[in-house]
């Protein structure tokens, strides 16, 4: 089997190596008493068409309904005799399958787990037992105000793009997907250069590699062609002109919600996120930060505020989000908006930068303590980016980022004149 290694001389040590199937394998041993392998699927809710919107979703469900090899039930029964806990999760670019074992049942267990991901039978009875499971989900999820308000943001934030939809799907569309439709949308998405697969622990570096790249050959060894994968091409959506504004009542709701939404770059292009993401920082992360100083602690008209630079891969948004009383909504929207004007024509205060750069490498240690960090962190550049180098750099890229850099990113992105506003009112 050929192999490219390449070693990152730093706190992250991890090795890269490929199969020539085009699967990736990044691996790194770290002397903690587990290991965590993590499975990165480069397909979430983004690569759907409307008519099979929730598919990756329902298809994270059916991945643990059996293979040909494990009976359903057979593989969460191994992994609880050992004490090995295994999880899943889907979101718009990706689907990630894990499972932290103690490192002498790895070698057992880690084979077990790729099984299950790359060869689920995906049988007709477990189906339609478990769209009734995921169609609950949908409710639930549909009874959650939070849940409601950022779907919303999300409707006013895309016009066009496919994360202006929920994840989970519509109700509607769930209830009539069909078994044969998942085996397809399997066959075609499931493919090895769509996989990254990262083992962290304590077991030595070829060890792991040997373990991950037999478990991949014995469940891709009887497997047919793959079916041709489906992509629709997208583009980023143009900047708001405008202010575009929507308002909903929702009865469940105390106090009112405002949102406020830009849209910015998203991971394809990676470098213009930091100051964006320093930005948020001084906007809304912490006591001390701008919005969350001058509108709760000061002046009173907000309960909570937060702002988050969420960059999916086709394109970001920047949130602003506030819970406050009706009479409020208008002075608080007000308020947001001077303050990205500010951020126009006066350059951020060092001290305020220093902060959340502080912030940032503090959280970047604390996010790489644990094998399921490292997997984690490993396995999202990877798969989004095809490249590790941003993993380990961010904190360095944030401390790159001068006053200068900042207001140049507000100006770019954050008109106080133009974006998305999603009021919701209680009734």
């Amino acid at each position: 089997m050929t192999s490219t290694l390449v070693k990152f001389p730093r706190l992250n040590a991890p090795t890269l190596h490929q199969l020539p199937n085009g699967l990736t394998i990044v691996v790194e041993q770290m002397p903690i008493e587990a290991v965590n392998l993590s499975l990165w699927i480069k397909v979430g809710s983004a690569v759907e068409s409307d008519t099979i919107n929730g598919m990756a979703h329902f298809l994270e469900h059916m991945i643990f309904k059996g293979t040909e090899r494990l009976a359903s039930g057979e593989f969460e029964r191994r992994i609880e005799e050992r004490g090995a806990v295994t999880n899943a999760a889907t979101s718009q670019d990706y689907t990630h399958y894990y499972i932290t074992t103690a490192p002498k049942d790895f070698a057992e267990l880690a084979p077990l787990q790729i099984d299950v991901v790359l060869n689920p039978s995906i049988d007709d009875d477990a189906f339609e037992r478990e769209r009734l499971v995921v169609l609950e989900e949908i409710r639930r999820s549909e009874d959650n105000p939070q849940r409601r308000t950022f779907r919303r943001s999300m409707e006013m934030a895309f016009e066009r793009l496919p994360y202006r939809r929920p994840v989970l799907g519509p109700e509607s569309v769930i209830s009539h997907l069909q078994p044969q439709q998942m085996r397809n949308f399997h066959g075609s998405m499931y493919q090895p250069q769509s996989i990254t697969a990262v083992a962290v622990g304590n077991l030595p570096t070829a060890e792991l590699i040997d373990i991950v790249a037999q478990g991949i050959a014995e469940a891709t060894s009887n497997k047919n062609a793959p079916l041709p994968a489906y992509h629709t091409p997208h583009l980023p959506e143009p900047a708001f002109t405008e202010i575009v504004r929507q308002e909903f009542i929702d009865e469940s709701l105390q106090q009112a919600r405002l949102v406020m939404v830009w849209r910015v770059p998203g991971l394809q292009y990676i470098d213009e996120t930091y100051a964006l993401d320093v930005l948020a920082g001084v906007l809304a992360h912490g006591r001390t930060s701008r919005l969350v100083q001058d509108l709760r602690e000061e002046r009173h008209l907000v309960s909570s505020i937060s702002v988050s630079n969420m960059s999916n891969q086709l394109q970001g948004t920047f949130y602003i989000s506030a819970k406050c009383a009706v009479e409020n909504l208008q002075a608080v929207e007000e308020a947001i908006a001077q303050h990205i004007r500010i951020l126009h024509t006066e350059l951020v205060k060092e001290s305020e930068i220093a902060r959340v750069r502080r912030r940032v490498a503090n959280r970047f240690i604390f996010g790489n303590e644990t094998p399921s960090d490292r997997a984690g962190l490993y396995g999202y550049y990877q798969s989004m980016l095809g490249n590790l180098e941003p993993a380990f750099n961010y904190p360095a890229n944030i401390q790159a980022q001068e006053a200068t850099d900042l207001m140049q990113a507000a100006q770019q992105y954050l008109s106080p004149d133009a974006y998305g506003v999603v009021v919701i009112k209680p009734a």
